[in-house]
């Protein structure tokens, strides 16, 4: 009898579980009268950083000489690359048809974009545009781990990866190249729609926002994250700065 009543408690928790992951989901609904979320994100103790790679290999594609990466960009005070967003916004505008589907090119040895941003649970396209051989691994960033979402190799050209992207517990994949250590690039995974990647200028305007309290969070892949709170009114711009 225990064993029965212990079986039926397991099922039953595993129900509740699964009912709150659904219940958890981001819900698509018409926003009316929604306000607005504007600001910077600006760099402050944090500096500018760029790292130089040896090329070592494949340089009639990839070219000689050293590869800097750019980890932290800076336009004056303003940061760049990062990615502004809203935490734990249940119900909202519809993400945009770009955001489901979005696509890597691997071109001259180096990952375009550098960085951007899809839905969680959308597709991701790799696609080696090159003469030679490229391995893209992919890591979901989990505070200071990673944990691999895929690896694949590509070693001809033309040829395109296909891969639903639905990360656990982070906000973001590094994504690089197994076969050239030089390639680096991000990529943002969104909960809900209401994200902004950063201008030139460090500027982001999120609209279409539900009225209400929020956690404002701007991450960023070489710095990690930086939040405030604000108070989002109907029909009104709220202004919210991110310092790094």
């Amino acid at each position: 009898m225990r064993k029965i009543f212990t079986a039926v408690a397991v099922i039953a928790g595993l129900a509740a579980l699964a009912s709150g992951a659904e219940a958890a989901k981001y819900k698509e609904t018409t926003v009316t009268n929604g306000g607005t979320l504007s600001g910077k994100v600006l760099l402050k103790n944090a500096k500018p950083e760029v790292q130089p790679f040896t090329i070592s290999k494949n340089p009639e594609v990839c070219g000689t000489g050293t590869r800097d990466v750019a980890w932290v960009r800076a336009n004056g005070g303003a940061l760049m690359d990062a990615v502004v967003y809203l935490e734990k916004v249940k119900a909202g505008k519809p993400f945009t048809a770009d955001s489901k589907k979005i696509e890597i090119d691997q071109k001259t040895c180096t990952f375009e974009p550098y960085i951007q941003v899809m839905a969680n649970g959308g597709e991701l396209t790799a696609v080696n545009e090159d003469s030679v051989l490229h391995n893209i691994h992919t890591y979901e960033l989990i505070k200071k781990a990673r944990r691999t979402v895929f690896n694949v190799s590509q070693p001809d050209q033309g040829n395109a990866f296909t891969k639903k992207i639905k990360l656990r517990r982070g906000v973001a994949m590094k994504v690089e190249c197994d076969a050239h250590d030089f390639m680096h690039a991000w990529v943002f995974v969104a909960r809900n729609p209401y994200y902004a990647l950063v201008n030139d200028k460090g500027e982001f305007t999120i609209g279409d926002i539900p009225p209400g309290k929020y956690v404002v969070k701007a991450w960023h892949g070489r710095l990690g994250e930086q939040k405030t709170t604000v108070e989002v009114k109907a029909g009104a711009t709220a202004q919210a700065n991110l310092t790094f």
